[in-house]
């Protein structure tokens, strides 16, 4: 039984999850939230040492299923070890990417297919998908010139454009798709202005689960 509200964060290259997903988490634990932060591919050791590997980007020989599996493995062990107890426990989680970012860039940007990708995770999460996903958006373009600036990137930041705009196509679908689960906010503004927007979603998320 699931008590707690579990709350993910999606959206292209240097959109800013990150940032917003973790003033969110300072939020509303000093509101007095029990809230817990965590992290895709990661948030637990076996995770972390999956992630490292996927990311590398001297792993440019790795086949895209092999990737794919890699994801889907590294959800499989973050899900049980982290946070299905954490949900139990009556905890808000707030994930920065999920099972959508596998749909997406492994789905698309891989060109291995959605459904493909889909059924690989479906073994490993087991129909656990989240209460509601926070999509920040912005142009592909001007995420790409945000990850640009932090210097060296990971293996997924130095893909192509192609491969990016592919997976930001995939998204679009996703979202329209799920409609009632993904909620939008512009990520191509200050961050505060990002920041306040997607408190206030959250928090009206809060309000409602609270009150079934």
């Amino acid at each position: 039984m699931r008590d707690g509200l579990f709350i993910t964060f999606e959206g292209n290259d240097g959109s800013g999850k990150t940032t917003i997903s973790k003033m969110v988490f300072e939020e509303l634990k000093n509101l007095g939230y029990p809230v817990v932060y965590t992290r895709e591919p990661g948030g637990i050791e076996i995770a972390e040492k999956i992630r490292s590997l996927i990311l590398d980007p001297e792993n440019i020989k790795m086949d895209a299923r092999t990737e794919a599996l890699l994801y889907a493995a590294s959800r499989r062990q973050h899900l049980v070890e982290k946070v299905l107890p954490a949900l139990q426990e009556g905890n808000i989680i707030l994930c920065d990417r999920f099972i959508d970012s596998s749909l997406v860039y492994q789905g698309l940007g891989r060109n291995i297919g959605m459904d493909e990708v889909y059924h690989m995770n479906e073994f490993a999460i087991e129909g656990h998908l989240p209460d509601k996903t926070i999509f920040l958006s912005i142009p592909v373009e001007e995420g790409l010139k945000r990850v640009q600036t932090r210097g060296v990137g990971d293996r997924l930041d130095n893909e192509s454009l192609s491969f990016h705009i592919a997976a930001a196509k995939g998204y679009q679908i996703i979202i329209k798709k799920h409609a009632d689960r993904i909620l939008c906010v512009d990520a191509n503004r200050p961050v505060e202005d990002v920041f306040k927007d997607t408190l206030h979603i959250i928090m009206e998320i809060i309000q409602r689960h609270d009150k079934r």
